[in-house]
C-alpha cells in the first residue's frame, strides 16, 4: 500500500505510518495544487488529504483510471472532497470523527468566555501600556453563568458544548436540529433559527460544512439576536455570510463575535480585525498534540483496514 501523507504530522503518527505502509510525506503545510491532486490520484493507493485541498469533479474527472482508491480526510469536516464524485470514480472517502470533539468544544468555551469577558481586547491594552488600573466601570462584558446558550447543531461537538455551560455555567440551553436530542438535560428545541437566535445570550455554530449549510447563518438569523448577544463560530467558515456578520458587528445589532474558522481561510476581513469587540482564532479548534495524534492514529486505522480488504471504521 502506497500511502502519501500531504502535510507533515505529529512524530508517533509518521513513524506509524513508516512501519506499515510504504509512505513519502510531502514536506509542504500548503494546501495542495491542482497538479497535487491529480499526482496524488495517479501515484498512490491512499491519500490522506485535510483541509485546503479541494478534492472535487473536475480532478476526479482528469483522472478517469485513478490508482488512488482510498482518500483518509485528516480531520471530521470534509467539505473539501466533493464526496459523492469520489465514489463515482470508485473512491472511497474516511474522515476521523470522536478525536477532535472535546478540543473543539473547548475552543468553543475559550471564544465564549473570551469574546464575553473582553479577555483579547483586554490584554491588548495591557501589553500596549495603556492599562490604568482598576475601577468599578472599567472593560464590562457579559456574565455568561445563568444565561441562555442556543447551538445550531447538536451534534457530538455541539452536545459537548452544550454540557460544558449546562453543567458548568448554569445556563438554558436551546437546539436546532434535524430530530429531537436525547441528552440527559433539559434543552429546548427551536423550530427555526431566528426564534434560537432571538432567545438565546450566546448562539454557537457546530454544523458540519456542505452544500446545505453554506451560509446558514445570514442577515436575518444575526439580525433576530439580542443586542448584548454574542456568536460564536467553530464549524466551518463558509457556514456564516461573513459580510453579513460583520454588518451586523459595525450596526451593533449584537455585542460581539468570536471565530476560530473564516469563509475564505486563511483571509481575515480587515473590518473583523479592526474590531475590539471581535476574539480571533487561527483555526485552532484541534491544536493540541495529543489530539492530532490521535487524528493521525485514526487516518491509518482508516488505511490499514483498507489495505486488509475490510471496511474502514470511518466511511463518509
Amino acid at each position: 500500500m502506497k500511502l502519501w501523507l500531504t502535510r507533515p504530522m505529529p512524530p508517533e503518527v509518521e513513524a506509524r505510518a513508516k512501519e506499515s505502509f510504504d509512505v513519502d510525506i510531502r514536506a509542504s503545510n500548503d494546501p495542495l495544487s491542482a497538479d497535487e491532486m491529480r499526482h496524488a490520484l495517479r501515484s498512490y493507493d491512499a491519500v490522506m488529504p485535510t483541509l485546503g485541498d479541494r478534492f472535487q469533479a473536475d480532478v476526479f474527472a482528469d483522472v478517469p483510471d485513478a490508482r488512488c482508491k482510498l482518500l483518509a480526510n485528516f480531520g471530521v469536516g470534509y467539505n473539501h472532497i466533493d464526496a459523492e464524485a469520489a465514489r463515482a470514480h470508485g473512491i472511497t472517502v474516511t474522515n476521523t470523527p470522536g478525536a477532535v470533539t472535546d478540543a473543539t468544544a473547548d475552543i468553543a468555551m475559550t471564544l465564549i468566555l473570551m469574546t464575553a469577558r473582553r479577555a483579547g481586547e483586554g490584554e491588548r491594552m495591557v501589553r500596549a501600556g495603556r492599562w490604568a488600573g482598576w475601577h468599578p466601570t472599567q472593560m464590562l462584558g457579559l456574565h455568561v453563568t445563568g444565561r441562555t446558550l442556543g447551538v445550531i447543531g447538536m451534534g457530538r461537538i455541539g452536545q459537548a458544548i452544550a454540557r460544558r455551560c449546562h453543567f458548568g455555567f448554569g445556563m438554558d440551553i436551546r437546539y436546532i436540529a434535524r430530530s429531537e436530542k436525547s441528552l440527559g438535560f433539559k434543552a429546548i428545541r427551536d423550530e427555526s433559527l431566528q426564534d434560537l437566535a432571538a432567545a438565546s445570550d450566546i448562539v454557537v455554530v457546530a454544523v458540519p460544512g456542505s452544500p446545505e449549510t453554506h451560509h446558514l447563518i445570514d442577515a436575518q438569523v444575526l439580525g433576530a439576536m439580542q443586542p448584548h448577544a454574542i456568536f460564536v463560530n467553530i464549524a466551518r467558515g463558509d457556514v456564516v455570510d461573513e459580510a453579513a456578520l460583520i454588518a451586523a458587528l459595525q450596526a451593533g445589532q449584537i455585542a460581539g463575535a468570536g471565530l476560530d474558522v473564516y469563509e475564505f481561510e486563511p483571509k481575515v476581513p480587515e473590518a473583523l480585525i479592526a474590531m475590539e469587540n471581535v476574539t480571533l482564532l487561527p483555526h485552532l479548534g484541534t491544536a493540541a498534540l495529543n489530539v492530532r495524534t490521535n487524528m493521525g492514529m485514526m487516518v491509518l486505522d482508516n488505511v490499514g483496514a483498507f489495505a486488509n480488504g475490510d471496511e474502514p471504521p470511518n466511511m463518509v
